[in-house]
């Protein structure tokens, strides 16, 4: 039985079901080798064992915080109301998203690049493909996904959908490279993936959309709402009073950001998530023509370039590096940037165009409240690890 009260998980006894796969370890215990025309390639480990429970973890209708459930902050959700979490479904996306089939060479998996413990990102600037190659953006965390109101994804937006995103890595040619169509197929030959598609689904079929479904619904069940903040909240009148479970420098953190960064990080008079609504320039870098142009490289409107989605400042103490490129390694070089490092690009958020000039005591305030977001039952949560041991 799981405990209901908010802010607490049990202990939960579960019997595990085991299961031979012909898996990869993960890229890290693997020997790169050079192939053809100089390329480094991962070459295959030994095979793993899933372990499920026999009784699925519990995924949906989670008992979240009050602060999650006022209308300013449901209407944050995403979920598609094709796609409705299930625990069933969840279970199916979690498999996907850590076998390494779903890389052309079985090399890597989606928690390669995002990994539990630095709350689903890569303390690599740029992430590895499936044969070493680089990628050209820092691996973005997944926290809380659900809450991007607008439902678009990657530090472009190019994806309109949660379950459109999940696709886009498998078949990149600088990812995973794999072909949809063969890898539906890998699938139906596996011993355990039908009776996986059958419980999440209804019936054992095995196509794109339901891998992409079961992907999303695992992504979506990724939410983190059990931080210090979080029951500091829950014991105030309101988020602006001090929290009393905070220390001194973590209140004047708290004042600082609500002061100075809610305004694009904690919008819409909700206090539960720390999501901007849409791509912004934050004054990286001052030239449009010499770097990366984000948003508008995709859409090809001037007024665009140098544009880029934010991840959730939740758990932003264990995602470092920073930016799309991931150019800070340290909270510190953030703050410092917001500080007196923003730079005049033609398409920079008003909002950053006033010089912030932080003194040490608040740039160390606002770095222990934004540690105060941490939740560390979320990046060691069993629902959400590798099953493949």
């Amino acid at each position: 039985m799981r405990n209901r009260t908010p802010w607490r998980t049990s202990a939960v006894m579960v019997v595990l079901a085991t299961v031979r796969m012909a898996v990869a370890a993960p890229p890290d215990k693997e020997t790169p080798t050079v192939g053809e025309g100089g390329k480094t390639v991962v070459k295959p480990s030994t095979e793993r064992t899933l372990r499920l429970p026999d009784t699925p973890y519990h995924y949906a209708d989670v008992e979240l915080p009050a602060h999650f459930k006022t209308l300013a902050a449901r209407r944050f959700d995403n979920t598609s109301p094709d796609n409705p979490l299930t625990d069933n479904g969840a279970t199916l996306g979690r498999v996907l998203f850590y076998d390494t089939r779903l890389s052309v060479n079985n090399t890597i998996a989606c928690g390669s690049c995002h990994e539990q413990k630095r709350a689903f990102s890569d303390a690599q600037r740029v992430s590895k493909g499936f044969e070493g190659q680089l990628g050209d953006r820092n691996a973005m965390s997944l926290v809380n996904l659900r809450y991007h109101p607008r439902g678009r994804f990657f530090w472009d937006e190019r994806a309109r959908s949660l379950e459109q995103q999940v696709l886009m890595p498998i078949q990149s040619k600088t990812e995973l490279g794999q072909d949809l169509n063969r890898l539906t197929e890998i699938l139906a030959k596996d011993d355990r993936y039908p009776e996986l598609f059958r419980k999440a689904f209804g019936d054992s079929a095995i196509s794109r959309e339901r891998i992409a479904r079961g992907l999303a619904q695992f992504l979506r069940s990724l939410v983190s709402y059990q931080s210090k903040y979080d029951e500091g909240l829950a014991k105030a009148r309101s988020v602006r009073s001090d929290f009393e479970n905070f220390t001194a420098p973590e209140n004047r953190g708290k004042d600082l950001f609500l002061r100075n960064c809610a305004s694009c990080h904690m919008p819409r008079g909700q206090a539960a998530h720390f999501i901007m609504l849409r791509p912004l320039n934050n004054g990286l870098d001052d030239d449009p023509k010499s770097s990366d142009g984000g948003v508008g490289d995709l859409t090809l409107n001037g007024a665009q370039v140098g544009l880029f989605k934010s991840p959730s400042l939740r758990n932003v103490e264990f995602t470092a590096p920073y930016m799309h490129d991931g150019r800070f390694a340290t909270l510190e070089a953030v703050i410092d940037h917001y500080s007196t490092g923003v730079k005049r690009h033609p398409n920079l958020n008003g909002r950053l165009r006033r010089r912030l000039n932080f003194s040490a005591d608040q740039r160390a305030a606002l770095i222990a409240f934004l540690k105060t977001l941490s939740d560390e039952k979320f990046i060691a949560d069993p629902k959400f690890s590798d099953p493949f041991q």
